[in-house]
């Protein structure tokens, strides 16, 4: 899918970008169960997708071919967990169950 290039647009991304690859990396504790931008990338935007992302998102990188009201979901989901809002821990084990990895609890 082609992704116009709004102004609004380019600023969701650049937002996507500084928070998977800056903020949220710098805001990680010990606490929390990951600490890689690729992995808060992968979280965000499969709650975002409401499933694994690739199902939903066939180009790459994704968040260039995500629709916008996806990654506008993402984006405020990686804000709420950077503010105390979201719990990152449910997110991820969410994450990891519809990929397989873990059991559904």
């Amino acid at each position: 899918m082609i992704i116009p290039e709004t102004a609004e647009r380019v600023a969701l991304e650049a937002r996507w970008l500084e928070l998977t690859r800056q903020d949220l990396p710098a805001a990680a504790t010990n606490d929390w169960p990951i600490r890689l931008d690729h992995c808060f990338q992968r979280v965000l935007l499969d709650v975002a997708c409401e499933g694994v992302w690739y199902d939903r998102i066939t180009g790459r990188p994704a968040y260039r071919h995500a629709p916008d009201d996806v990654l506008r979901k993402a984006v405020i989901l990686g804000e709420d967990v950077l503010m105390g809002r979201a719990d990152l821990r449910t997110l991820n084990q969410r994450s990891l169950v519809w990929r397989g990895k873990v059991p559904r609890p």
